[in-house]
């Protein structure tokens, strides 16, 4: 495999890592299914790309994580004050956002960003008289998960955000507690869809273009990256296990890359992602049974005897 594939995969995996730590803040810690980040993720990459062709790039990421914040707060709403399931209220979101995806990037399914000052752009007319003039894409990528994971880390170590986890674990002490289980799902959710969004935005201007359907697929990319950080990292603090969210993401990517390595075709892709799914997630499964079964074929190799 040659370096400029595996950076590619770095790219990509860092990038969509962002939105692997929103599921292992939402999923992980809330105990919140949200099936809402496909269309989050999309929304993020169509309101940064329209932000930065009006001319404000480093106006787009904070507005792509405002309308993140947006979308965990609608979501959080069906959810914890009109008594909807969070996985149809996910659902609902997630339908709503095609039509206003739509709307954001003006009734057109497609953003051309060829000509658009981004983020990536200014970094690479930075770093063009450097030894590293086509890193650009790695460093951003890299900056924007560093600066998350130290977010998450003290986040989730205040007293909101321990009020957060305990939500995830048991609703109804942190009600005992005085605390609104409610607040804190919404709180929780907004958080998380920002990162979401923040991962679609940097996507989309790296690859210099919108699609409708850039977030197709998403939040079953970033379930299977997250298990497989669980499975590699089952011990240790929230700082770890947030790295080892990214790394699963980084491992998934590397994946998808030998897979376009062996010439397979684009349309088994999503085959691929499912299959390590469902290694990820039956993967923990299996290793406990390790010990069982060989305890049977002992048992089974002394009856022969």
């Amino acid at each position: 495999m040659s370096f400029s594939l595996i950076q590619t995969a770095l790219e990509l995996g860092l990038t969509g890592g962002l939105t692997v730590l929103a599921l292992y803040l939402s999923y992980s810690m809330l105990n919140v299914c949200d099936l809402s980040t496909d269309g989050c993720f999309t929304m993020g990459a169509t309101v940064g790309a329209v932000v930065a062709i009006s001319g404000h790039p480093l106006l787009s990421i904070p507005a792509a994580m405002a309308a993140g914040v947006l979308s965990g707060f609608i979501v959080a709403v069906l959810q914890t004050r009109m008594g909807i399931e969070s996985l149809l209220a996910g659902i609902i979101v997630n339908t709503a956002w095609y039509s206003i995806n739509i709307a954001i990037m003006g009734n057109a399914s497609l953003l051309n960003m060829n000509r658009t000052e981004t983020v990536f752009t200014m970094l690479k007319d930075c770093l063009k008289d450097t030894p590293f003039p086509d890193s650009y894409r790695l460093i951003i990528a890299i900056a924007a998960v560093t600066v998350v994971i130290l977010f998450l880390s003290f986040f989730l170590r205040t007293r909101l955000g321990l009020a957060i986890r305990a939500t995830g674990n048991n609703p109804d002490m942190v009600s005992s507690s005085s605390v609104d289980p409610a607040f804190t799902t919404t709180v929780g959710l907004c958080v998380s869809n920002s990162f979401t969004a923040l991962s679609g935005c940097l996507l989309a201007q790296s690859q210099k273009s919108v699609n409708i359907d850039i977030g197709s697929g998403m939040v079953t990319i970033a379930l299977a990256s997250l298990l497989i950080g669980q499975v590699l990292f089952t011990k240790g603090g929230i700082t770890l296990k947030a790295i080892g969210a990214i790394v699963g993401s980084v491992i998934f990517r590397l994946v998808y890359t030998l897979a376009l390595r062996f010439q397979m075709p684009a349309y088994m892709l999503k085959l691929v992602s499912s299959v390590i799914v469902i290694i990820a997630i039956s993967g923990p499964y299996f290793k406990s049974r390790i010990p069982l079964m060989k305890r049977r074929a002992e048992l089974r190799g002394r009856e022969n005897a």
